[in-house]
């Protein structure tokens, strides 16, 4: 029966002191942070590209419509 109480007593203590430290929260935490700025990043960096190949379009566009003036 003591021992009942003991396991009883270190389960609640370890419980207790578990939920005090937060425990794996701060892991999550960073985790978390870590993946939002890698999504952030990629997404950066595919709106570069995307603006990137915008305006070789439009310059190769522009290129046309000159050329299309010049000829009339």
């Amino acid at each position: 029966m003591k021992n009942l109480f003991k396991f009883g007593f270190l389960g609640l203590a370890l419980t207790i002191a578990f939920a005090s430290c937060g425990g794996a929260e701060t892991k999550t935490d960073a985790a978390t942070d870590s993946l939002a700025n890698e999504i952030e990043n990629t997404t950066d960096s595919i709106a570069d590209s995307l603006e990137n190949v915008a305006d070789s379009v439009k310059a190769t566009g522009d290129s046309i419509a000159d050329s299309l003036k010049n000829v009339q």
